[in-house]
């Protein structure tokens, strides 16, 4: 007999039967899904087209790991590039804090120097808070230098539970509890980080300790945030596919079954077989207000969702940008370029040096015509990017003038047309590199140093060159 009882959804307004709990089902032996993962072949993709509604939260918002995941796969930043990057995600996250919160490190006098640097800044928004692993030695840090919050490694698969940790299911949540208690006795707030959520057993582990956390938020009247994270990148956001790798299902299963508010729940995911942006974007359509990504998405393996990706998805979901100014994301390639010394991969989108040239003959074509036609949005506007044609064979002199006049920005009054003699002489250049044989699009240096080298032949003042 069926005893649950009957209560109204006050969401749905429609009645629903009460789930069952879930217990937390102790094994003797790890279960790391070899169905799903078989170490020695491709991972499956398995279905059972079990759908569940979208559950999109009235406020979503970024959360940055720059500084945390984002430092773990590259040279560490200094103090002071740390606080400026800092500087430039408050302004591009706005006054309304689209870009909530920022992770730090605490272990290395840098670190904490930078953390105190940030601090002083006074900023509302990115939110410093810290991460740890789940150790009291690790809190420590946390308490000396007076976190609101921290981030605490609660990894949740069996790979890490039995492999890494060498502990059962029960003595891993009981060990994950007791320093999520000490965290909440102090009056920090935890946030839980799920580790490996994407391989572990999310209706025998994970939602019945998350069910124990809501328990002692409870308790404590303190906020217990989750995030789930996508460690491998193993997530997918494909309908009716079957947990753990289902994004919507993890993210169903733990506001619905494990009852954690949206406001409290993030995803973090890794791009391993190129899915970050997605999942990322699934995990806000199915329920979790926050994302965390990294700027350029540096991170781990092969790295974070990009943070700069999030604004535009943020953008087209919400139809506003929210206060967040898009043009600081050229800010910031250019401060990763020149004073980091990060290469940019000249196609990524947003920040590569060529995300909105245009190289196809026909495709410049159109694009002289109107550039509505071949670019994204105006990028002029949000990116401080205005769309250029790169200069081939089939450019004409047209396209060179084009290139001349968005290159260097020329004001009305200065640009230069098909009827130019400078344009005129670059592009018998141009057709006599394609007569002796080429194929390749002339590059911008190239095109920079016939520039000045035409401009000296005519008399005329050299045009300002050097890449921007």
């Amino acid at each position: 007999m069926d005893n649950r009882p009957v209560v109204m959804n006050k969401k749905t307004n429609l009645l629903e039967l009460e789930e069952h709990f879930y217990h937390l089902v102790d094994v003797d032996k790890p279960n790391v899904y070899h169905n799903l993962f078989p170490y020695d072949e491709v991972p499956k993709i398995a279905f059972n087209d079990r759908i569940v509604p979208h559950n999109l939260p009235e406020s979503i918002w970024i959360t940055d790991t720059t500084f945390r995941d984002g430092q773990q796969s590259r040279q560490p930043y200094t103090t002071e590039q740390i606080v400026t990057i800092y500087d430039y995600l408050n302004k591009l996250g706005g006054e309304n804090g689209i870009i909530r919160q920022s992770e730090f490190f605490l272990y290395s006098k840098k670190d904490r120097d930078a953390v105190y640097k940030c601090m002083e800044r006074g900023y509302k928004f990115p939110e410093i808070t810290s991460w740890i692993r789940a150790s009291k030695k690790d809190f420590e840090l946390v308490k000396e230098i007076g976190m609101k919050e921290t981030g605490i490694l609660v990894s949740c698969s069996d790979y890490h539970i039995f492999y890494k940790m060498k502990m059962n299911r029960r003595e891993c949540m009981n060990h994950y509890l007791s320093v999520v208690r000490e965290c909440l006795e102090t009056g920090v707030s935890p946030r839980c980080h799920l580790e490996d959520i994407t391989r572990s057993d999310i209706y025998g582990f994970v939602i019945p300790f998350c069910l124990e956390l809501m328990k002692l938020q409870d308790e404590y009247n303190i906020p217990v945030k989750i995030r789930a994270c996508d460690t491998m990148g193993y997530g997918v956001n494909f309908a009716g596919a079957v947990i753990p790798r289902s994004v919507q299902g993890i993210i169903y299963g733990l506001t619905t079954h494990a009852g954690v508010p949206s406001s409290q729940l993030e995803w973090h995911g890794h791009n391993d077989f190129y899915k970050a942006v997605t999942n990322s974007t699934t995990a806000w359509l199915y329920g979790a207000s926050g994302v965390n990504c990294s700027l350029f998405g540096i991170g781990e393996r092969t790295g974070n969702t990009p943070l700069e990706a999030m604004v535009f998805e943020y953008a087209q979901l919400k139809g506003t940008l929210d206060g967040m100014d898009t043009t600081v994301i050229t800010d910031l390639a250019e401060y990763f370029e020149k004073e980091i010394g990060y290469h940019m991969p000249e196609r990524t989108p947003f920040a590569g040096k060529n995300f909105n040239v245009t190289r196809a003959g026909i495709h410049a074509d159109g694009l002289l015509k109107n550039e509505e036609i071949y670019n994204i949005f105006d990028t002029e506007k949000f990116l401080k990017r205005p769309v250029l044609v790169a200069v081939s064979n089939t450019s004409g002199l047209a396209g060179i003038a084009h290139w001349i006049n968005t290159y260097f920005k020329l004001p009305e009054e200065k640009k230069v047309d098909k009827g130019s003699l400078l344009v005129k002489n670059v592009k018998e250049w141009v057709d006599a590199e394609y007569e002796a044989g080429r194929v390749t699009v002339i590059t911008d240096q190239e095109l920079l140093r016939v520039i000045d080298d035409v401009n000296h032949k005519l008399g005329g003042e050299p045009l300002v060159t050097g890449l921007k």
